[in-house]
Parts: C-alpha cells; structure tokens; sequence
C-alpha cells in the first residue's frame, strides 16, 4: 500500500478509537476524520461528495431525513401511544413478553422497510411503553436495533447491501426469500431466547404499573385522527414504493423524501414542527464516516484486505463460502457494510463465475449478504440502524455508549454468523 493509504488507515483508526472511548463527540470524532482524510488526499472534493462508490451515500442521508420527517408528523397524532399501551397490555405487563412483542415486529417490519424506517418507527413506542412500565429503554432499544438488522436480511429491500448484491448478482426479490428468509426465521427465534439471557437484569416488574396501564384504553391516546389517517396514507404509499422498487425504479431516498414533502403540504403541520424530531446530528455523524469510509476504498485499503482474503482459498468453494462470511461480519462491524458490499461484489462475481456460475457457486452471494448484515449487529456503528438508535437514545436524554451496545452485539453477531455456517453447509456445500 503506498503511504497515503497507511496515512488513511491510521487517521481511520484513530477517529474510531475516539468514537469507541467517546473522550470527544462521536459527531466531532466523525467530523475530524473526515477532515484529515481530505487534508492528507486520500479522497478529495469531488470522490468525496460526489462520487456514488467513495463518497457520502446521499440516498442513505436523504432516505433517513424524509422518514424522519413522516415520524415527526405520525408523533403527533398520539399512534405511538396508542401503539405503546396496545404492546403492553398484549404483553400483560410482562417485561420479557414486552421484549420479545417488540422484537417481532421489528423483525417483520425490517423485512419489508429498510431497518432504519424500521427503528424510526418502533423507537417512539418503546420510549412510551418503557415510560408507563418503569422499565430501562436501553435494553429494549438496542434489541430492536439488532432485531431490524437480522430481519432486514432476509429480502432484498431489507438492507442497503442487499439491494447491491442483487443487482450485482442478478438476484431478484423471491431469490432472496426463499434463500435467506428460511434462515433468518429461526435466526429471529434464537435471538429472543438469547435477549433472555442477556437483559435478564433488566426484566423487573411492577405490579402496580402493569394494573395501571390494563385500565388505559388505548383509543383515547389518538389525539387528532384526521392527522393520523393522513399520515398512514401516506407511508402506506411510501412502504408500498419500497416494495415496489425493482417494478417503480424510484430510489428509497426519492420515495422517502416525496413522502414528506406531500405529507407536510397536505397537512395542517407547519415546517417547524415537521423537522422537530429530525436527528442532524445522526445526519452528519453518518456524512463523515461515509467520508472516512470512502477513503479507505480510494486508496485500495479494503479491496487489499478483501482480493487478500479471497486469494488465500485457492478456490476452494467450501473454504471461500466461510472465509467471505466471517471476514465480511468482521469488516462490517468496523466500518459501515453499504461500502464494504459495494467493494466486494465485483470480487464474489469474479469468484461466482471461476466456481461455475449459476449453481452451487450462489453460496457466495448469501455468506456476503449474511456476512455483511448480521456482522452489522456486532458494534455501535457498523450499521445505520444502530447509529440512528443511540442517536434518538441520546436525544431523549436515555444515552447509549459504544461499549453498551457492543457488548451485547459481539454476543450477537458470533451467535447468529455462526448459526449460518450449517445452513450454508447443509444447504450448498454438501
């Protein structure tokens, strides 16, 4: 590698270890490494906001603004409340039931959303429900977050890097249900035994809580219902455009933000109040690490380490299917998995055909996609889902750290990859 790219590396590294040990704002640290990345020329100007590959990810900012937006306006017609006190009164007041509820339905959701529509969704409710119960909303949160970045693995519209690796691979909505979906199903069942586990400190009950909120009727919580059937309209049409990209060719990000704009112009909502809830700081910490990231893929730092880590098989198909899927949850939990996919298709379609092509050889396309998406889980940052999360957290005045939710998701990500190594075994490779 030349110097620049060592020189990007270590600006890198050193970023990440100021938003890991949070001694400054991860918005600061974010920022910083941004600068330094284009001060020592290892992106420039035009890589770094424009190019589609290396850059910042617009669809990524703008899909997250305009969901921000239509959640800003569902906020106030009281749907989240409503929501809150039907969960907990389906749960019967039992923090585990609670737990598992909302796991589920974030699962489900994030299959057909993308799992940061589907954060932005559920992190209100969960805000609410915990409220009413006295119950911490870490736990809750974090679960939620994981929960939406295992569900979303399971389609194509599900999670960003899926979307590339279809395209790449000529895959198509139905390639990835009926391939990935099986999986993540028992996936999803396991999780919620091991949230068990790990949050077990965090399931208390009181009895005097849980007999307050079965007296409440959820119906009185919607507080202006002309608003909410509006909203629902609305995002129905959006959701629908999100299921319908491969048919509309509309970009989630253009889908999202037409959502808003025809939400707030039709609505009695003013443009202040549509933006309240919007996360800047999330939008920003997001634009410099697509900087920093983008700058590793400029100077060849993860193609190096990806055509490294394919070379070493030796064309193996057994050997190269388990080696793309751990060094692919490896790499996703350091930097963001939509680069790092977009790096690594081109190498896993060079290796798809030298294995035959169409066939057996299709393994490598779901160690990627399971690589990349349940790797996601294993820090604060390796997916979107998760940063939005401790962003809204901080927000509320509920702060999650780094070290909180990584604890949990290294426990998670070893767990779930290691559960798609007989899948992938049992199904392709023998």
């Amino acid at each position: 590698m030349t110097v620049t790219a060592w020189l990007a590396v270590a600006a890198f590294l050193f970023a990440y270890t100021l938003i890991a040990t949070e001694k400054v704002h991860r918005v600061a640290a974010a920022l910083g490494g941004a600068g330094v990345m284009l001060l020592i020329h290892a992106t420039d100007g035009s890589a770094a906001f424009f190019d589609e590959h290396t850059g910042i990810d617009w669809n990524v900012i703008f899909l997250l603004l305009g969901m921000m937006v239509i959640v800003g306006v569902l906020k106030q017609t009281g749907i989240f409340e409503y929501l809150a006190i039907w969960s907990a009164k389906r749960a019967r007041g039992q923090p585990f039931r609670l737990m598992a509820l909302l796991i589920v339905i974030t699962a489900s959701a994030s299959a057909l959303l993308d799992n940061v529509t589907t954060v932005l969704l559920i992190a209100p409710v969960t805000f609410l429900v915990c409220e009413r119960l006295a119950l911490p909303v870490a736990p809750y949160l974090i679960a939620e977050a994981m929960a939406a970045n295992i569900g979303g693995a399971s389609t194509l519209v599900g999670d960003p890097p899926n979307i590339i690796i279809g395209s790449r691979g000529g895959l198509t909505f139905n390639d990835f249900l009926a391939h990935m979906a099986p999986l993540i199903i028992v996936l999803v069942v396991v999780f919620v035994g091991l949230c068990r586990w790990l949050f077990r400190a965090s399931f208390s009950y009181d009895p005097e809580r849980v007999a307050e909120i079965m007296s409440l009727n959820e119906r009185e919580a919607i507080a202006d219902r002309r608003l909410l059937w509006q909203s629902l309209a609305v995002l129905a049409l959006v959701m629908a455009a999100f299921v319908l990209h491969p048919v509309l060719h509309y970009a989630p990000s253009v889908v999202a933000l037409l959502g808003a704009g025809v939400l707030v112009a039709a609505t009695r909502v003013t443009t202040e109040e549509a933006i309240r809830e919007v996360e800047w700081p999330t939008l920003v910490f997001f634009a410099g690490l697509f900087v920093m990231v983008g700058a590793l893929v400029e100077t060849g730092v993860i193609g190096e380490i990806s055509k490294a880590a394919s070379e070493a098989t030796g064309g193996r198909l057994g050997l190269t299917t388990m080696l793309l899927l751990w060094v692919s949850a490896g790499l996703s939990a350091v930097v963001d998995n939509i680069p790092y996919v977009t790096t690594m298709s081109p190498i896993v379609a060079d290796l798809v055909q030298a294995n035959g092509g169409n066939g057996p050889a299709q393994v490598l396309w779901w160690a990627l996609a399971l690589g990349a998406d349940l790797g996601g889980n294993a820090t604060a940052v390796g997916a979107a889902a998760n940063v939005v999360v401790i962003g809204i957290a901080a927000r509320n005045g509920t702060p999650i750290s780094f070290w909180q939710f990584t604890k949990y998701g290294l426990v998670v990500t070893l767990v779930t990859a290691t559960l798609s190594v007989p899948y992938l075994w049992l199904r392709y490779l023998i």
